[in-house]
């Protein structure tokens, strides 16, 4: 049996070969079945619909092979093998956003490569339009994610494969999904009006998981998503464009300073070879000029009676240093306690 499976997998990506690609003539087509015509008969292979029949293990015991009864196959991941991984054991915490609350940054290693996308993995954007609000610090206090707008009762897809860590109401994330991916990587979504998935659930990318809306502490309809590497929230925007819905690479490498609430996504501004290949000099440098950055940063708290201008003239500062330091602030309306950015 073994030295049969083993032959059936040594033809496989020929038939799918013969059978999907357009340039397989109709003598190759006739070769496979040919070599295939006893093993056919002994599973009972017929010109079917495409409905699975059989399901054979690989040497890798997260993947199998799906044989259906049009001579066709695909691969599927082993959902119990995964479940006793450690990705979906090591801080399972259900009731909390962040279950790494024990985890250093400095013990993090300077890099990692992470897969997003491969011949098992997809992505699929949650949900596609131009991001309102970016990922760093917002009104004073951090912004983890990116806002996306929508209409309430939009439907909210899984960004990848993956488990539902959490599936709760949370203070002000209001309706919060968690998912866990196999990469290591977890995707946060935020503000739902409905959550279709519960704690445990297994999801597949472009899963709907809930209807967009806007509860908790929310100024109107829309997602927040955000993307974490060991409870460290980094800009999603390193990722993937969210107004196109596509990755910028398939592989991402994920520098340790990127998880600092300041470091912000910046359209090609590293090679990909140093990405991968640079030296750790290059890292720590610029984890050293983010913390310098931000020792830096000064801030105006608002007091009775004060308008920006007033700010403005006090801390020798422009309206408009004002407004980039502050994305999203209504320089008309600001509150006594608020802080503001100035430098």
């Amino acid at each position: 049996m073994r030295k049969l499976l083993a032959l059936v997998f040594a033809l496989l990506p020929f038939v799918a070969t013969a059978q999907e690609s357009p340039e397989a003539t109709e003598a190759d087509s006739v070769a496979v079945q040919k070599l295939l015509s006893g093993f056919r008969s002994k599973i009972n292979f017929s010109k079917g619909t495409g409905m699975p029949i059989d399901t054979l293990d690989v040497n890798d015991d997260r993947i199998m092979v799906v044989l259906c009864d049009d001579n066709t196959w695909f691969y599927i991941r082993n959902l119990n093998t995964l479940a006793a991984d450690s990705t979906f054991t090591d801080h399972w915490i259900e009731d909390v956003p962040n279950a790494y609350a024990d985890v250093n940054l400095e013990n993090l290693p300077y890099r990692n490569t992470i897969i997003l996308a491969d011949s098992l993995s997809k992505w699929t954007c949650p949900y596609c339009t131009k991001v309102f609000s970016k990922f760093g610090y917002r009104h004073g206090r951090r912004h983890m994610g990116i806002d996306l707008p929508y209409s309430t009762g939009t439907p909210v897809k899984a960004a990848f494969d993956g488990k539902v860590r959490a599936s709760m109401y949370y203070k002000g994330y209001g309706n919060l999904i968690v998912i866990r991916h196999e990469n290591g990587l977890e995707t946060l979504y935020g503000h739902l009006s409905r959550r279709d998935v519960k704690t445990g659930d297994w999801v597949r990318s472009g899963e709907v998981i809930g209807l967009g809306g806007s509860t908790g502490r929310s100024t109107g309809p829309h997602l927040h998503f955000e993307v974490r590497y060991k409870g460290f929230a980094f800009d999603p925007q390193w990722i993937a464009d969210y107004e196109t819905g596509k990755l910028r690479s398939n592989v991402f490498v994920l520098r340790r300073s990127y998880l600092s609430p300041t470091s912000h996504y910046v359209p090609e501004s590293l090679d990909e070879e140093d990405d991968v290949f640079g030296g750790d000099e290059k890292i720590i440098e610029e984890e050293k000029r983010i913390a310098a950055e931000k020792a830096a940063m000064r801030w105006h708290v608002v007091k009775s009676g004060e308008t920006v201008s007033a700010i403005c003239v006090k801390e020798h500062v422009s309206q408009a240093t004002i407004r980039k330091l502050n994305p999203g602030m209504n320089l008309d309306r600001i509150s006594i306690g608020q802080k503001i950015r100035i430098n």
